[in-house]
C-alpha cells in the first residue's frame, strides 16, 4: 500500500487558508515529497507527518512557489541528526538551483544526491524501496516542467503446484517469492519465475502541475487509481489566460482523467483569486465524474486490488 497526503493546494503564493501545492507519499518506511516550496513545512506539521524520513525529494520546476521552501525542509533534516544521504530529482540543473539557495544552509551532516532529468521520460528506481519506480515525463509549461507517476508494481501469485512440480524444497518458497534468486547446494539454480504467475495489477500514482493539456499527461497516467493534476482557474472565462501562462482550467484537467481512464482526480495549484473552488464541481464532473476539489491535507491509502 501507499500513503498520500497532498500537503498544500495552492499556486503562486501561501495563503492563510490554502498553503502551496505539495505531495507527500509514504511507502515501505520511507517517504517522497514532490516539490517544497515556502511554508511546506508548516503544511507537513499541520497534518502530522514529518519531514525526518524524507528519502526522496522531486521537483517539477524551478520557480520559488515549488521549491523555495527548500532551504529551511534541509536545515529541519539536519537538526534533526539526519546523516543519510538525500535523493534529489529534478530537471536540467538541479544541482545549480539547489547549491545557490544552499547559500543559507550550508553546512549539512548528509550528503545531497543529484539527479538531473534530459529525457522526456526516465525511471528512478529508489533504493530501499522494493518494486517501487518514480517516473518522470516532460510537461509544457513556460519553464523546463516534469510530472511524476509513482507506481508500485506487484508480483504474480505464488503457485505450490508450480513449486511441487520442479520439485523446489519448501525451504526455498518464501525466498522465491520475494523475488530472490536462489543456488542450491547441488548447484540446481532457482528463480521466481519459476513459482510466481503473471504480474498483478499494481498501484499506480500521477502528480502533475504548472502546464498546459499534453499527450505525455495522458500517457502517463493511463488508468491511474488517482490523478493528482493542476486546475489553476475554474472560471471559464479564463481559458486564455491558462493559454497564456501555460496553465490548465478545471474542464481540461477533467477532459485528460477522461481520456487517461484515471480512477479519480484531485485538482490542485488554485489560483490565489480563486477562493471556492467547489463552485465550479457541478460543470466539471460533466466531463469527469470522479473528480475532487482537494484541500489542504486531503490524503488517502492506496491498497492493492484483491486477487
Amino acid at each position: 500500500m501507499i500513503d498520500v497526503c497532498l500537503l498544500g493546494t495552492g499556486g503562486m503564493m501561501p495563503l492563510p487558508h490554502r498553503w502551496l501545492t505539495s505531495l507527500m507519499v509514504r511507502y515501505n518506511g520511507k517517504s517522497i515529497l514532490i516539490d517544497c516550496g515556502e511554508a511546506t513545512q508548516i503544511a507537513m506539521r499541520k497534518t502530522g507527518w514529518s519531514p525526518k524520513p524524507i528519502d526522496v525529494i522531486c521537483f517539477t520546476h524551478y520557480h520559488a512557489d515549488h521549491i523555495s521552501g527548500l532551504p529551511g525542509m534541509l536545515l529541519t533534516m539536519g537538526n534533526a541528526e539526519r546523516t543519510e544521504p538525500l535523493l534529489l530529482i529534478g530537471p536540467k540543473g538541479l544541482e545549480k538551483v539547489v547549491n545557490s539557495l544552499r547559500v543559507i544552509a550550508p553546512e549539512l551532516p548528509f550528503p545531497l544526491v543529484f539527479h538531473e532529468l534530459e529525457e522526456a521520460e526516465e525511471t528512478i528506481e529508489p533504493e530501499g524501496m522494493p518494486d517501487f519506480q518514480i517516473r518522470a515525463f516532460r510537461v509544457n509549461h513556460n519553464v523546463t516542467c516534469y510530472g511524476y507517476s509513482m507506481i508500485l508494481n506487484r508480483t504474480g501469485k505464488f503457485s505450490v503446484e508450480q513449486a511441487m512440480q520442479r520439485g523446489i524444497d519448501r525451504q526455498y518458497w518464501n525466498r522465491l517469492q520475494k523475488g530472490e534468486t536462489i543456488t542450491a547446494p547441488d548447484g540446481n539454480v532457482y528463480t521466481p519465475d519459476m513459482v510466481l504467475g503473471a504480474p498483478r495489477k499494481g498501484i499506480h500514482l500521477t502528480y502533475t502541475t504548472d502546464t498546459r493539456p499534453t499527450e505525455s499527461i495522458v500517457k502517463n497516467a493511463e488508468g491511474a487509481d488517482l490523478f493528482i493534476c493542476e486546475g489553476m482557474y475554474g472560471e471559464p472565462d479564463k481559458k486564455a489566460k491558462a493559454r497564456e501562462y501555460k496553465h490548465m482550467t478545471f474542464y481540461e484537467a477533467a477532459d485528460m482523467a477522461r481520456k487517461a481512464q484515471v480512477k479519480q482526480m484531485w485538482l490542485t495549484h488554485y489560483s490565489p483569486s480563486l477562493v471556492n473552488p467547489n463552485e465550479f464541481m457541478a460543470e466539471t464532473k460533466k466531463i469527469f465524474p470522479d473528480t475532487v476539489a482537494a484541500r489542504d491535507g486531503r490524503m488517502v491509502t492506496l491498497n492493492f486490488q484483491e486477487g
